[in-house]
């Protein structure tokens, strides 16, 4: 009886949770606000969030608790106002819209692709071909092949088949880029029309998909970018009003959808999971994509370290848009450095490293990397040490710059750990991806 008592004590808590949830009016620039020191954050680590976030060439912050901003920055001449590119985060946004056109009847996800855009769309047999579903694309399981010259392109001598659809994981962005051409044939409207109708429009989002060579890229200011975070929150719901009423697909959307990447789902980004593949490569990777981020986040990332986060057991959505000099397709890693800041944001949280990191300013690129990782910084350097992810260090070598370059060619694909010692006596611990 106890154990009923209990759980219905967190059913009732969660569901007054969802319900408290504060969302902007559709118009105009209000936006009700919460205080950083109403959480318990500190100034001084506020002051070294947006320190971080300026260095790293970004252009806009927000983080949102319960629907109300708590910080709101912009840096250098972006604005409230200044649309930005989403880049691969965008593809959540197409994610969510194939859901409402299979809600309203339009298409189903198990329904072949060639349904909507004619047969020979890819340089495959007409039985290979024939496999490829819409949640492949939703998924990238389509088979086909990542490794081609263009990656981005999206004629079909351009889509070969590599294995069969439904068996191969592999981030391919022209499989995805179809799915807007299967929207527009089953819902009769072009993709932007279709997401004003039933995205933008009830819930106050602007901006528009824009096409750049093969790409739909999707631009919008960070306040749209985070009223999407917001719907995402609240389960497709904004303020009564419900966008996606498939629970079943929204469910599918933000769960693992394959079990080649666990970390996937139908375009979303997983944490928490036990394992994980990052962009170009077939390895494996042990353990959660952002360790120093809560288990339930789940996030929309793009190139130049677009990036959106909502986790739902703190009623917490953060974004950030800006430029990324490592030119990652899936800068993961980033979006992990930043939440180091952000768990730093309480008062009561422990700055041990918190100086290192801000005096010694390493920039570590790219990750993840195949050949050649680089290491920058303010300080000069006196040592580098790499280690495995058991704890194995595997390299260790003196160095007087400020400048390193390491040889990982020879390394195993896998994760590591990276420690560098400075002439002034303070130590820096990264990691990275070598695939």
């Amino acid at each position: 009886m106890k154990k009923i008592i209990v759980i219905l004590f967190v059913l009732l808590s969660v569901r007054l949770s969802a319900q408290n949830l504060y969302f902007p009016p559709n118009t105009g620039n209000t936006w009700d606000t919460l205080a950083p020191q109403s959480l318990g954050y500190c100034q001084a680590s506020i002051d070294s969030l947006y320190n971080f976030l300026e260095r790293n060439n970004t252009k806009a912050f927000i983080l949102l608790k319960g629907g109300k901003i708590v910080l709101e920055k912009y840096f250098g001449l972006h604005t409230q106002n200044t649309p930005w590119q989403w880049a691969s985060a965008g593809k959540t946004i197409t994610s969510m819209m194939v859901g409402v056109a299979q809600q309203e009847g339009f298409l189903s996800i198990n329904d072949t692709t060639s349904k909507y855009i004619g047969k020979e769309w890819t340089n495959c047999s007409v039985l290979q071909e024939d496999k490829i579903t819409i949640r492949n694309q939703l998924s990238m399981t389509s088979g086909l092949d990542d490794g081609v010259t263009d990656p981005y392109c999206t004629i079909d001598t351009c889509l070969i088949f590599k294995a069969n659809a439904g068996t191969r994981w592999a981030y391919h962005n022209a499989p995805y880029t179809l799915l807007d051409s299967v929207i527009e044939s089953a819902t009769g409207q072009s993709l932007n029309t279709y997401t004003s109708l039933k995205l933008k429009n009830p819930t106050g989002m602007t901006g528009s998909f824009l096409p750049i060579g093969f790409n739909n890229t999707y631009y919008s200011t960070a306040r749209s970018m985070a009223r999407f975070g917001l719907l995402i929150l609240n389960k497709g719901k904004w303020n009564g009003n419900i966008i996606l009423s498939d629970t079943n697909y929204y469910n599918q959307m933000l769960n693992t959808s394959q079990l080649l990447n666990k970390s996937y789902g139908y375009l979303w980004w997983l944490n928490g999971k036990t394992s994980f593949m990052v962009p170009s490569s077939q390895f494996v990777f042990n353990g959660s994509i952002c360790p120093n981020a809560p288990l339930d986040m789940v996030s929309a990332m793009g190139k130049g370290g677009q990036f959106l986060n909502i986790i739902p057991s703190q009623q917490l959505v953060w974004l950030r848009m800006g430029d990324d000099p490592t030119n990652v397709l899936v800068p993961f890693l980033f979006n992990d450095d930043i939440w180091q800041y952000i768990n730093r944001l309480p008062c009561s949280a422990s700055t041990v490293n918190s100086t290192n990191i801000e005096e010694a300013l390493v920039k570590l690129f790219p990750n993840p990397c195949k050949h050649e990782l680089y290491l920058n910084s303010l300080e000069p350097q006196s040592k580098i040490e790499l280690f495995t992810f058991q704890g194995q260090c595997i390299k260790s070598f003196d160095v007087i710059t400020k400048k390193s370059k390491i040889e990982i060619e020879d390394l195993p694909n896998a994760f590591y750990f990276v420690k560098v010692y400075f002439q002034n006596g303070l130590v820096w611990n990264g990691r990275f991806i070598k695939y």
